[in-house]
């Protein structure tokens, strides 16, 4: 039974949801979630029972003392409600937590019972998959749906992937039978520095999720993560000849692919991003910085994998839902 109590009415609500583990590499999209709970201060109004959907032998529980008393943090998937101001004020749903480890029908049920009572209008779903593409590269962000008229109303890719998935694909597929619009944006973590956290991928998800839902989101410190991570990444190459060697390979291979595009619907795209940061009437703060064209430090772990070969994957990793 759903319960909702002290959850106020929401104003155009939209729910976001990012599962740590198989559709999170760098755990860039778990991350851009929490991000978004920690800059709009989420209060969380729900949390699944983790006995239905863990296996304690796969997602440990883990014991902490406060105030001298242990305490047990359970595996789980949370939600948590925003309330965002401004001219056109819009509320979010946000669910973060861990791939569950079984029953995923039951498991969608439950999200898309929330959504329902809450009256969702549309559901985000973030995710990030390891891939051939240079950090010195703005992030590839893809929008897709298993809705061709959302697709087509919106700028997305209808998706055509066929082969393993995990509970972003399962969750976005249960919400089209059920008549909910549901979205998914993929972004493309470097597979030779795949070690989180990678804050220049969650800023080029929370960046492809402004311009989706028309919100203007506080980045906070991300830009100079993003900016830091970068640099970092660039002092290992550097160290390395055959990493820069990688490096250049794959550059050249993107920018190749991309020179026919002429990138104009990006260059407008990231124009109007640029409008509504500088727009003095908006309540909402924040820098004009690009997740694709600014990068990130490993902070103290710069770690990952830092050899062109490219090694053998999770099941999954390799090409997860478009």
């Amino acid at each position: 039974m759903i319960e909702l109590e002290g959850v106020p009415e929401l104003v155009d609500p939209v729910m976001v949801a990012a599962f740590e583990g198989w559709n999170d590499a760098g755990d860039a999209a778990s991350t851009a979630v929490a991000h978004l709970d920690k800059e709009w201060k989420g209060e969380v109004f729900a949390a699944l029972d983790a006995e239905d959907y863990y296996d304690f032998q796969v997602n440990r529980p883990t014991v902490f003392l406060e105030d001298g008393v242990r305490k047990i943090t359970w595996p789980t998937t949370r939600l948590s409600v925003v309330r965002v101001g401004g001219d056109k004020p819009r509320d979010l749903v946000l669910v973060r937590g861990i791939e569950p480890s079984m029953r995923w029908r039951s498991f969608c049920n439950e999200i898309l019972g929330f959504a329902h009572e809450l009256g969702v209008e549309l559901v985000v779903i973030l995710g990030a998959l390891l891939g051939d593409t240079p950090h010195t590269r703005p992030v590839p962000v893809s929008g897709v749906t298993s809705d061709a008229d959302l697709a087509t109303r919106m700028d997305l890719e209808e998706t055509k992937y066929e082969g393993p998935t995990g509970i972003v694909g399962i969750l976005q597929e249960a919400c089209t039978h059920a008549g909910l619009p549901a979205v998914s944006l993929w972004a493309a973590v470097p597979h030779y520095v795949s070690q989180p956290p990678n804050p220049k991928a969650t800023l080029a998800l929370l960046n492809r999720l402004e311009d989706l839902i028309d919100l203007r989101i506080p980045l906070g410190e991300l830009p100079e993560d993003a900016r830091a991570w970068q640099r970092g990444v660039d002092e290992l190459a550097a160290e390395d000849s055959e990493v820069a060697e990688y490096v250049q390979t794959l550059e050249e291979a993107r920018d190749t692919a991309e020179l026919p595009e002429a990138s104009g619907e990006a260059i407008a795209r990231e124009f109007e991003r640029y409008l509504r940061r500088h727009d003095p009437s908006s309540p909402q703060s924040g820098h004009a910085t690009d997740g694709g064209e600014s990068s990130t430090y490993l902070r103290d772990n710069p770690g990952g994998r830092t050899r062109p070969p490219k090694p053998p994957r999770p099941e999954g990793d390799e090409t997860t839902e478009e």
